[in-house]
């Protein structure tokens, strides 16, 4: 996967659940969906590539029907490499 697609920016605070995650903003998560939900593999997966900082990767996001948005995981290299804590702000990017 690269960075071909459509690409979106935002920004979202990281909190953990046995995973250290990001919840895409509810608008931008419904724009997404009307655009791929077609594309979604099981569990609502979507794959995106991923990048905040100096730090791109390949991943995907996940849509959680009880917060009505997709999930973006952090991967712990990223988040050692750009140095990332729970409760930090951060601003992604992903390309769809």
């Amino acid at each position: 996967m690269d960075r071909h697609g459509i690409e979106f920016t935002f920004s979202a605070k990281v909190w953990y659940s046995e995973w250290y995650f990001v919840a895409l903003p509810k608008e931008l998560a419904k724009e997404i969906r009307a655009m791929k939900k077609c594309e979604e593999e099981g569990w609502g997966r979507l794959k995106v590539m991923a990048k905040t900082g100096g730090s791109e990767w390949e991943t995907a996001i996940w849509f959680d029907t009880k917060s009505e948005t997709y999930l973006l995981p952090l991967k712990a290299a990223i988040r050692k490499k750009e140095k990332i804590e729970c409760d930090s702000h951060v601003k992604i990017s992903i390309w769809v």
